[in-house]
């Protein structure tokens, strides 16, 4: 699981940041969590294959979150895609899309599939999902988190050995999820193999100010890539437009027992971020502040 951030800016595009858009590499599928204006050439930039991106998820209708969808569309159209396109957001992102897609004189190549999602909807995919919870914007706006199935608990050399299991195929057939037999008895996998762990889970805030229901959609994520308009001394600005500041997404993070927070949306005001990354650090010690086109691996809790 790959985090590629191709956009860590907010309202409108500066020198230093793009608009946003954060994108979610799974396998060879690619999840796109918005799209502001300029994501195509972003992606061309980056590490990631814009024809790759099987979903694309709104979190709402501000423009440096949404505008640059119609390029990437006829972008992707222009380069023979034939997969369907997915695209969720909160109601109203059907209606949106039906009119980005009309704009001018073009008509996709390939199947655009829209949902909208509302709170508590969860998006099933291959050994995945995708789970919105309502953030605390000045416009309806979803937050989402990306879960993996569970995977298999750890199998026990030890269990095995004590019960006469002997190395080689059985092990690998146990470990499958396949009962054996070996010289007249039954073996199950539940007698080797420890209780199932969890995947990794990433969250993706959109606009938020800090609310119980980000800290409940966060609760023990891997990464969370979370608001942060403001440094601390203007958060009350940036909470009465439905923002947080570093600080206040780092005490979200440290509530929720994140192992690591993203900070992102900066404002065009900072081209020094040197405060922000302090405010945040000094209360939650494992934070990053990512430039655009900044990767993270994101790697399983357990090795």
């Amino acid at each position: 699981m790959r985090a590629v951030f191709v956009g860590t800016g907010g309202s409108w595009p500066s020198p230093e940041r793009n608009v946003m858009a954060f994108a979610l590499g799974m396998g060879r599928e690619v999840l796109l969590f918005d799209c502001g204006e300029g994501t195509q050439r972003q992606l061309m930039r980056s590490s990631v294959s814009f024809m790759r991106i099987s979903k694309i998820f709104v979190s709402h209708f501000h423009g440096d979150h949404f505008l640059g969808i119609p390029g990437l569309i006829q972008s992707m159209a222009l380069n023979d895609r034939k997969e369907p396109l997915e695209i969720y957001g909160p109601a109203g992102t059907e209606e949106l899309v039906q009119t980005l897609t009309r704009l001018g004189y073009f008509t996709p190549t390939y199947e655009v599939r829209v949902k909208d999602m509302q709170s508590g909807d969860e998006v099933k995919c291959d050994g995945y999902s995708v789970r919105c919870m309502d953030a605390s914007h000045n416009v309806p706006t979803l937050a989402f988190a990306v879960e993996e199935e569970p995977r298999p608990g750890k199998f026990s050399l030890e269990k095995a050995k004590e019960l006469g299991i002997p190395a080689g195929p059985l092990y690998s057939k146990l470990q499958a999820g396949e009962t054996v037999t070996h010289a007249g008895k039954t073996f199950t996998p539940d007698m080797v193999m420890g209780p199932p762990r969890r995947g990794r889970k990433v969250v993706y805030t959109g606009d938020t100010k800090p609310c119980a229901e980000i800290e409940e959609l966060a609760a023990g994520a891997d990464l969370l890539v979370h608001d942060a308009t403001s440094a601390a001394d203007l958060e009350e600005k940036a909470n009465a437009y439905g923002h947080s500041s570093s600080r206040q997404a780092a005490e979200l993070a440290a509530k929720a027992k994140v192992r690591t927070l993203a900070l992102v949306h900066i404002s065009p005001r900072y081209e020094e971020t040197g405060q922000l990354l302090k405010d945040a650090k000094d209360v939650f010690p494992n934070v990053i502040l990512p430039k655009d086109l900044d990767e993270l691996e994101i790697r399983l809790a357990d090795g």
